[in-house]
């Protein structure tokens, strides 16, 4: 009660303050011309902030970014993130009131973007390699103030298979992929099963080395198909990746490719299908081998039909 009294007599005396100034303003004076800018230029329409492409970030990748923690950092010291594109939210995605969400169509558009760029940034398919793209939106508040900038932020992981964690890497991804020794590309692995039979690691090897395991392409889901959950999902992710796995290793696409090798399919998650990214990973594995040397394009001797 006490504070709104002191808020009442505050208001009371804002009003009397107003009146008099009114009562004054309505007299004239010789010395006041009665221009109260006085002639001052005009000034410089409002700005936003804008964030700036091909730099690197010390900060973990963050759907929105505020000004307050945005800072630039120089690519040749330990850094999270790096932003490869600014893009601008037009049209309809332009006008709603808070950014753009991921599954939004104006959020499904900046991935698509944001995933070409990536691709031309690194000069080859991302995906082939151990990285993840993200889109970083103004936050709210920016919004409100006019900002539609969206950044396309790159991370480097230390696996793509088994749930890889950030890496802090120094040097720009810029070019890392247009030659195949970055130590990025998506090569062999030594698949370990669990007391089930299922999948339990799948840590990358050399290839000259003894590994069970190749990556051989990413297959484009189509847009109907549903993220997998069930047996009947997968079964239409594992053919898309046999296709892959026969133009790989340069054998028949047929009935007994099944025979020859089993396959690993691998989309991205639930949160990436929802923003439209249907790409999967694809994986030959031949269970209880032990393979030195890649099986691209070795054909049926190297893979024979085994029925057993």
């Amino acid at each position: 009660m006490r504070h709104r009294r002191r808020g009442r007599r505050r208001s009371g005396m804002a009003a009397i303050s107003a009146a008099v100034l009114l009562a004054a303003g309505c007299g004239g004076s010789g010395n006041v011309d009665g221009d109260l800018i006085n002639n001052w230029g005009a000034m410089a329409p409002a700005t936003s902030f804008l964030p700036v492409a091909e730099t690197c970030h010390l900060a973990n990748f963050a759907v929105s970014g505020p000004r307050s923690t945005y800072e630039e950092a120089d690519c040749s010291v330990a850094h999270r993130t790096e932003t490869v594109f600014i893009g601008e939210y037009t049209d309809a995605a332009a006008e709603t009131e808070t950014p753009p969400a991921g599954t939004t169509a104006g959020g499904r558009a900046a991935y698509r973007t944001c995933d070409a760029q990536a691709t031309e940034y690194v000069g080859g398919p991302w995906r082939e390699a151990r990285l993840w793209i993200g889109v970083t939106n103004p936050s709210p508040a920016a919004w409100t103030g006019g900002s539609r900038w969206f950044r396309c932020e790159l991370v480097e992981l230390d696996s793509i298979e088994d749930d890889g964690a950030l890496v802090q890497r120094k040097g720009s991804l810029r070019g890392a992929l247009a030659s195949d020794t970055s130590g990025l590309e998506l090569t062999c692995y030594a698949i370990g099963l669990d007391s089930a039979g299922a999948i339990d690691t799948m840590p990358a090897a050399d290839c000259e080395e003894t590994h069970n395991s190749e990556f051989v392409g990413v297959w484009e889901a189509p847009a109907t198909a549903a993220y997998p959950k069930g047996g009947a999902n997968w079964d239409e992710f594992h053919d898309g990746c046999r296709t892959l796995v026969a133009k790989y290793a340069a054998v028949p696409d047929d009935a007994d490719l099944r025979y020859r090798t089993g396959v690993v399919s691998l989309p991205g998650n639930a949160e990436v299908w929802a923003q439209g990214d249907h790409n999967v990973r694809c994986y030959l594995w031949l269970d209880g081998a032990a393979l030195t040397g890649s099986l691209r394009g070795k054909g049926t001797k190297a893979l024979p039909v085994q029925y057993k």
